[in-house]
């Protein structure tokens, strides 16, 4: 079986984790299996349809690399690929005729007052609460045709088969089944004409040659309905697959303070599209063999609805953070600065980033100067730039981190670490210390790592240190305002001569 699947979103919002993940793995699956991935819209909903999230989707799919073969914005075989063209196109029209003709849909004429009430009765009896036939699943022709004549507004629903067991093969789950006088009678077709998603959805997937919906467990309740939908018109069924609740590491629904969010606040937050493809991919999915850090490639070769899980997979943003700072480390330095570069400079970043949201708290403390000491440092000392970077790459987490974590490059004076000062510079061999490495380095131009590893041994040797942490963390502090931060000797020759004799005086000024 040739694999055809389908994002199907209706843009009301923004795009989230759990439909990209939705996106994701039907991405994967088409690709694994050499199938297709469409792309279709589903805007029956006027009202909330929205052409600004259309467009998000499509440039956040993007982002994160996951194309497609078909849709609106590229066109195909099937086009149009929005509902309400189709809809204006007469698309639906044909297929709701057979039903109704057929006896599998009727026309239902009740008010919006007397659905209340229906529903009302259904809640203070502690029935199954739903549309079960009212007066109008079982209404003769003529009482039909007596309501249309009075003008009176209808819906027109599905006829779902009474008194037998509607089941379904899950690709997770397995058989699932239900007692059809368990399942209500869906709208298909709404007062105004819009078909709703129980019905256009299943038809454009029969003439779009879906072979397998995919879509969160959510919707395993409308399954019985779509399954005998197919059934009423004749068609094969689609393989349904419903995949796990995403939960945040509390088990509980996810939220924005488990760190959920928009997608592209994430780039606004500094994160790689490659981690969160990978990450996103392993909620709920599993690959084999532990395996975690994976490649697009990588992933589209072990993709296999079989790994698919039935549990809840579990959104955890310090494995996010952890993940994307693997990435980091795995890139070129040439090519993350070119990502920084961009990213410094990107104004919906930095615009996110000013926004005094509380779910963002975390990403803006005082992280725009120092974004901008980064950015300007980048543009008027790209090579000093690029070294403090190289330096800090092995560290940070996110692209927002390096701005705290290359700040001391970028400054005259390092702001000191009080502690730190007070701990290592009242030391008995800091005052000479400093006026010997500010002597060694005034009389040098350039200080390879090497040459000053070098310095620093030999002092600590003639001076009978055993160790080198007396004459480390006085240097670090002096030179970075901190006690932590990449490999001294390499921080030193990036600083160079000129910087480190600047901060040595400086140091040296506080020693009593």
């Amino acid at each position: 079986m040739s694999v055809r699947v389908r994002f199907a979103p209706s843009p009301t919002g923004n795009l989230h984790v759990g439909s990209l993940r939705d996106a994701l793995f039907k991405f994967l699956h088409a690709r694994h299996e050499g199938g297709v991935n469409l792309l279709r819209i589903e805007d029956t909903d006027r009202t909330r349809y929205s052409a600004e999230s259309e467009a998000e989707f499509i440039e956040t799919l993007k982002w994160v690399g996951i194309t497609f073969d078909e849709g609106p914005h590229i066109g195909g075989p099937n086009a149009p690929y929005r509902q309400s063209e189709r809809k204006a196109a007469g698309i639906y029209e044909g297929h709701i005729q057979t039903l109704l003709a057929a006896g599998h849909a009727y026309k239902a004429f009740e008010t919006p007052e007397e659905l209340t009430l229906m529903r009302e009765y259904q809640q203070i009896n502690r029935l199954p609460t739903g549309y079960f036939g009212g007066d109008w699943r079982d209404a003769t022709a003529a009482q039909v045709a007596e309501a249309e004549r009075a003008g009176k507004a209808f819906v027109i629903r599905q006829r779902i088969p009474r008194d037998t067991t509607i089941a379904i093969e899950d690709a997770i789950r397995g058989r699932i089944e239900w007692d059809s006088n368990t399942v209500d009678d869906p709208v298909l077709i709404k007062g105004d004409g819009m078909p709703t998603y129980h019905f256009a959805a299943m038809v454009d997937d029969h003439l779009m040659g879906i072979t397998h919906i995919g879509r969160g467990e959510e919707w395993i309740s409308s399954a019985p309905k779509h399954a005998v939908l197919f059934d009423q018109f004749g068609w094969q069924r689609p393989v349904f697959i419903h995949y796990p609740v995403i939960l945040g590491t509390d088990r509980k629904k996810l939220s924005k303070r488990h760190g959920a969010t928009r997608v592209l606040d994430y780039r606004a937050q500094g994160f790689l599209p490659a981690a969160i493809l990978n990450f996103v991919a392993l909620i709920g999915w599993s690959p084999g063999e532990d395996r975690e850090v994976m490649k697009r490639e990588d992933l589209i070769a072990a993709f296999d609805i079989d790994g698919l899980q039935p549990s809840s997979g579990i959104f955890d943003i310090e494995k996010l953070r952890w993940m994307n700072g693997v990435y980091i480390r795995e890139t070129p330095l040439d090519d993350l600065v070119k990502i920084l570069t961009e990213y410094v400079c990107d104004p919906v970043a930095l615009q996110y980033l000013a926004d005094p949201g509380e779910e963002k708290a975390a990403a803006r403390v005082d992280v725009l100067p120092q974004l901008a000491m980064l950015r300007k440092g980048l543009a008027e000392q790209p090579e000093y730039a690029k070294a403090a970077i190289g330096l800090e790459q092995e560290r940070v987490h996110t692209l927002t981190d390096f701005g705290e974590a290359t700040a001391f490059f970028f400054v005259e004076e390092p702001e000191m670490d009080e502690k730190a000062v007070s701990k290592w510079f009242p030391q008995p061999q800091v005052p000479e210390l400093f006026d010997h490495l500010i002597e060694r380095f005034s009389s040098v131009q350039t200080s390879s790592s090497e040459w000053c590893e070098m310095l620093v041994r030999d002092y600590a040797e003639k001076k009978g240190f055993e160790k080198l942490g007396p004459v480390v963390h006085p240097i670090r502090v002096a030179l970075t305002g901190k006690t932590v931060g990449p490999g001294l000797f390499e921080l030193m020759s990036v600083l160079g001569p000129e910087r480190m004799v600047g901060r040595l005086t400086r140091a040296r000024a506080m020693v009593r």
